[in-house]
């Protein structure tokens, strides 16, 4: 078997919004961006990948088909540690971080996307095997900077069946809001988005020792201050955590030789894919720290990051940006009913997208 094609794919996936419209870097949001790599082979597996993408994805579209896909097609796509170490090696002149290694994720991503369909098993069997068939979910609210939205936002959830809440919120009044809301039976974390210097952070986590939170995550700025967020770690009552913002294992490596974190939070889409965020894990457990999974995803980053948990010891929540769509190529999959996620059972991570789907929301 051989790579004949790989192709990367944006697509747009519109929100459906009420009254409570949710922004991101200051402007209303009001769809989803996602760029999916789809890995063809000569025998007619085709495996499905996501690349980080944000605000960047035309670099990472381009990393995708002027850098990656040159190097890997009529390579065998089952040899993953191999294709791993040397696009690694042979690009890191190109940086450790950022579009590069986005792109490399998302080809990691379809190749054992692949390796499980070949195999005819669901990717976690590959990983491991696992005694679970749900995962808990955790409802991943987006910003809304308005308290009475957030807890409305909260009450929705709860009554979906969340039974974790975790907010993109900075403001006191807010999280004493969404705390009140929740009350002492749902944990509630909140992911700051690196609003802080190291004494400011520290400062906030006393503010807000009486509010039980389960993690503050990402609360200073640069978010690869590594020994700002060890001094944040030793003087907050709140449990520390980051790492979405890591693109390789050395990172978390030094997190934790450090003990800057006590949640680490890898990224599928950015730290190398499959490969890399199993090491993580194993990383994490030599350790003792916590990983769980950075995953506010709506395709093959999700299903990738479902099917690692799904293969841990222990169980794992699931992040969920909490946000609905009319329609998405990955379908009732993503979606989690009660507050839980069920592992797909399909050979490869799940379901393939629906190609009349990709096609309507394709953005060329």
């Amino acid at each position: 078997m051989k790579i004949s094609r790989v192709e990367p794919i944006l697509i747009r996936t519109p929100l459906v919004l009420d009254n409570a419209v949710p922004h991101a870097s200051g402007a209303p949001k009001n769809d989803v961006h996602t760029v999916l790599v789809k890995v063809e082979t000569d025998e007619g597996v085709t495996g499905w990948g996501e690349a980080f993408s944000n605000a960047g994805w035309q670099a990472t579209c381009t990393a995708l088909s002027a850098i990656i896909a040159p190097r890997v097609v009529g390579k065998d796509p089952t040899n993953i540690a191999q294709i791993q170490a040397d696009l690694h090696r042979g690009l890191y002149n190109t940086g450790r971080s950022g579009p590069v290694v986005f792109a490399i994720s998302g080809l990691d991503i379809a190749l054992w996307d692949i390796a499980a369909k070949r195999a005819g098993q669901p990717l976690y069997q590959l990983l491991g095997g696992s005694t679970r068939s749900t995962l808990p979910a955790y409802a991943s609210l987006l910003r809304y900077g308005d308290a009475k939205m957030v807890v409305d936002k909260i009450a929705e959830a709860l009554g979906r069946g969340y039974r974790l809440i975790k907010l993109h919120e900075n403001k006191s009044d807010i999280v004493r809001a969404a705390k009140k809301a929740c009350g002492d039976k749902v944990p509630l974390m909140v992911d700051c988005s690196c609003p802080w210097t190291v004494d400011e952070a520290i400062a906030i986590s006393r503010e807000w020792a009486e509010l039980n939170l389960a993690w503050i995550e990402e609360p200073i700025y640069p978010p690869d201050d590594h020994g700002g967020l060890a001094r944040l770690r030793a003087a907050s009552p709140i449990p520390v955590a980051a790492g979405e913002n890591c693109s390789n294992v050395f990172e978390f490596k030094r997190l934790f030789e450090i003990g800057a974190v006590g949640v680490a939070q890898p990224s599928v889409t950015k730290i190398g894919g499959v490969t890399e965020l199993r090491k993580v894990f194993a990383l994490g457990e030599a350790h003792g720290v916590t990983v769980v999974p950075h995953s506010p995803y709506f395709g093959p980053g999700l299903l990738a990051s479902m099917h690692v948990c799904a293969a841990s010891a222990r169980e794992v929540p699931i992040e969920r940006y909490y946000c609905d769509f009319a329609e998405t190529p990955f379908g009732e999959q993503i979606i989690p009913r009660d507050g839980v996620f069920t592992v797909p059972q399909e050979p490869g991570l799940g379901k393939d997208p629906d190609p009349a789907l990709i096609a309507k929301m394709r953005v060329d």
